[in-house]
């Protein structure tokens, strides 16, 4: 067996850009963790201690409407965008612990790792985005992300994983074709809208 050099990037400031079949758009940034889940990760990751380097994965679904009020027709719009999280989170899941990798994903509903032994805290992924990528938020019942393209159209998803960048890019990339999301150029998307 050969053993290549590893290469890590400190972040990825390139979303890897995904349509699905019914043209919905889904952006994937990669990251190091934020300053406040390094220092709170006993608390918010309690198995997750002993890991000396971990990866933040940013999911990023366009919704059909601005996720700011609260109707019939948005909540199921946030369990449809939630599902689709999970579903593709948990196959991520499996086929980077299949592959030696710790991974797992945050509940966007409780802010809970699904996989892992829950903290004292939750996860706060919209605080996470804000602090990664630097969206506005708007306060409301509850906090809503600012997309610089789909505005409040937006429902944020995180994943952790100790896969480092480049794996995570090639699992994340071989699961998103298995669940219908092709990659796209943002050229492609600019000239789409």
């Amino acid at each position: 067996m050969v053993n290549y050099p590893r290469v890590y990037a400190a972040e990825q400031t390139r979303p890897i850009n995904l349509v699905g079949k019914m043209g919905q758009e889904v952006q994937i940034y990669i990251h190091a963790p934020s300053q406040y889940i390094c220092a709170n990760r006993e608390r918010i990751l309690p198995d997750w201690q002993q890991q000396p380097l971990f990866w933040v994965v940013i999911v990023l679904q366009r919704s059909h409407y601005p996720l700011v009020k609260s109707t019939p027709e948005i909540e199921q719009e946030k369990q449809n965008l939630r599902e689709k999280f999970m579903r593709f989170g948990c196959d991520l899941v499996f086929s980077l612990r299949d592959r030696g990798y710790l991974a797992d994903l945050i509940d966007p509903r409780t802010g809970y790792p699904l996989f892992s032994r829950p903290g004292q805290i939750p996860h706060n992924d919209t605080a996470v985005v804000k602090a990664l990528l630097n969206y506005p938020i708007l306060k409301n019942k509850c906090c809503v992300l600012v997309h610089p393209t789909w505005g409040t159209a937006v429902y944020p998803s995180i994943f952790i994983s100790t896969a480092p960048p480049i794996i995570l890019e090639l699992a994340i990339k071989s699961m998103a074709l298995m669940h219908g999301w092709q990659e796209v150029e943002q050229e492609e998307l600019v000239n789409s809208q």
